[in-house]
């Protein structure tokens, strides 16, 4: 899985969930670098917050979707603001599921497992 989160505390908060429960994970903090990555990864899930410096979220989640090795790659994306109408545009934008923060542990685990 590809985990993409500017948040240091997010990030392994993140990381550490998706490893005990047997995935492996690539975590990224800069969005900059997610298509190279993703293409040498090959992940089977992508975790991306929505609100990070340099490029935002929904354009990743757009760039990933346009990407022919990779637009079959479920996405999750998780955000601290959400707000009306937020939601929609993210799964129009391409992700299959949305996670609001602070997370429920329970939640972020059970969104994993439906996408996989």
């Amino acid at each position: 899985m590809l985990v993409v989160e500017d948040n240091e505390l997010n990030l392994k908060l993140f990381c550490d969930l998706l490893r005990a429960h047997g995935h492996e994970v690539l975590p990224l903090r800069d969005g900059r670098d997610v298509l190279a990555q993703a293409q040498g990864f090959l992940p089977d899930l992508v975790i991306t917050d929505i609100h990070l410096p340099h490029v935002s979220g929904l354009d990743l989640i757009v760039s990933l979707k346009a990407d022919d090795r990779l637009s079959a790659v479920p996405i999750m994306a998780v955000t601290a603001y959400a707000g009306h109408g937020d939601e929609d545009r993210i799964r129009a934008a391409g992700a299959q599921a949305y996670v609001s923060k602070p997370i429920s542990v329970l939640r972020f685990v059970e969104q994993v497992n439906a996408l996989l």
